[in-house]
């Protein structure tokens, strides 16, 4: 939405609850009047629609003043009494103009100075004060008016500032929702800026071992590495991709490792099929894949094998690599498992878990627990 449209839409929820509550103060006169009078004159009715209308036009002029004198709240403590000021100047200018329109076109009843009844004691007690002062009817129901009137303006203004504190605070909330996402977005590039160089470091090793040796399979280890880094710059792109599209990054990364450990490797799937199609991480099974290989072959003799499992467990994700191998506790603080549990953390808000433990006396899992949304 526009600037101007939204401004556009501001006005109108305005003017809806300006009106609005100015007939439903007058709605409430009425209702009032009649349940004590059992009886509604003209006069009563033309003196309601003079003060709706009146009032309409000072609580604008009101907010107006407000608006100019930079009073908009939120306000400084040390700036109300000017709010105060100005209700009491634009309930006296309602009071008084109302009191003239009504004199002016002598919109009341004979014996009777305003819509009082006989019911209302502390109005009548007043009226009989004033009175006795040997004032004006004028001056009198400017006094009545003013006693009357004031009240409803900071009934209004306090609504005015209430429905400004609240948005304001809306809008804080909102900006820091828009402040964190960024946030979060600015560390998932981050992280994935660094994670990318070292993998294409590794896997340039592998095609290098094969350029003298097998020319042939160098070419295809390109492609494979070609596929890899297309998927590689795919992934900056989206917070969360598919478990299928990421075990075909992993199987092109296994051919090129193979490269370099050829009979040494030995790979073994377990797979549920249901659980293909839901997300997580992208490049993050390969980060795992390839820690396990690091540890697994590049720094241990004999054979090596890495199995992948994944299945549902407790309405979760539950996703294994097991390698043969020893854990040794400073494997657990190397940059590829620190960035897995820095981009769990912030994609999931630590409903994931990330687990790298000693499962046998040869072998080691990395296990990773996905929330289902």
């Amino acid at each position: 939405m526009s600037k101007f449209g939204f401004m556009k839409k501001q006005g109108s929820i305005y003017w809806m609850c300006q009106i609005g509550g100015w007939v439903s103060y007058a709605l409430t006169i009425f209702l009032f009047a009649y349940v004590l009078e059992r009886q509604i004159s003209p006069v009563f009715l033309e003196r309601i629609v003079i003060s709706v209308m009146l009032g309409v036009i000072m609580t604008h002029f009101l907010r107006a003043s407000i608006i100019v004198s930079k009073l908009k709240p939120p306000t400084p403590t040390r700036n109300w009494w000017k709010i105060f000021l100005l209700v009491i100047f634009f309930s006296f200018s309602f009071s008084l103009i109302n009191s003239s329109l009504i004199e002016i076109l002598r919109l009341f009843e004979p014996g009777r100075d305003m819509a009082k009844t006989e019911s209302n004691q502390f109005v009548f007690s007043l009226d009989a004060i004033i009175a006795n002062w040997k004032t004006t009817r004028v001056v009198r129901r400017l006094f009545f008016g003013i006693i009357l009137d004031t009240p409803i303006f900071f009934v209004w203004v306090s609504i005015y500032v209430l429905w400004h504190y609240i948005d304001f605070a809306n809008k804080e909330e909102i900006k820091k929702i828009k402040l964190e996402t960024l946030i979060k977005e600015l560390e998932l590039k981050t992280i994935k800026s660094q994670i990318n160089p070292h993998f294409i470091f590794n896997a340039l090793n592998s095609i290098r071992a094969l350029v003298d040796e097998d020319p042939k399979r160098s070419r295809q280890a390109i492609t494979e590495l070609s596929n890899i880094l297309r998927s590689s710059i795919h992934s900056d792109k989206v917070e969360v991709t598919s478990l299928e599209k990421e075990l075909a990054i992993v199987k092109d990364y296994l051919a090129l490792e193979y490269i370099r450990f050829a009979d040494r490797l030995k790979v073994v799937y377990e797979i549920s099929p249901d659980t293909l199609k839901n997300e997580m991480p992208p490049m993050m099974l390969q980060t795992l894949v390839e820690n396990a290989i690091k540890h697994g072959l590049g720094k241990q003799p004999g054979d090596c094998t890495i199995k992948i499992t994944s299945h549902y467990e407790n309405n979760k994700h539950v996703l294994k690599v097991i390698n043969t191998g020893f854990l040794k506790p400073s494997e657990n603080d190397g940059f590829g498992l620190q960035s897995t549990r820095e981009r769990l953390n912030i994609l999931y808000q630590g409903e994931a878990l990330f687990e790298l433990y000693q499962c046998a006396s040869n072998q080691v899992t990395a296990k990773l627990v996905i929330p289902i949304h």
